[in-house]
């Protein structure tokens, strides 16, 4: 038992050390995108975006259909969305510049 005070006693002030990340996720893809809303139907995203870039096939039951555009993702539960999702767009961060 003293052994295990002892430990959490020396490792507790480590913690007050720890940096905190955070992550805009709100911020990710053209801010400007409307995506295909909860019940569209298959053929309303296909009049409104046009031909996907990749169709994956439906796996699952009830099947799962996935529909790629350039900028984001179309889920489909048979034939009516479920889910868009916007594809991560990388910024530019002081770490990836190159230097001049």
């Amino acid at each position: 038992m003293p052994r295990l005070f002892l430990l959490i006693a020396l490792l507790l002030p480590f913690s007050a050390f720890a940096d905190t990340l955070q992550i805009p996720l709100g911020q990710q893809g053209a801010s400007g995108l409307a995506l295909p809303q909860l019940g569209e139907s298959q053929r309303a995203v296909l009049e409104r975006f046009g031909l996907a870039d990749e169709e994956h096939p439906s796996v699952g039951n009830p099947p799962i259909t996935r529909w790629d555009y350039r900028e984001f993702s179309v889920y489909f539960e048979n034939t009516h969305v479920i889910s868009s999702v916007r594809h991560h767009q990388p910024g530019t961060t002081r770490h990836n510049k190159e230097p001049q």
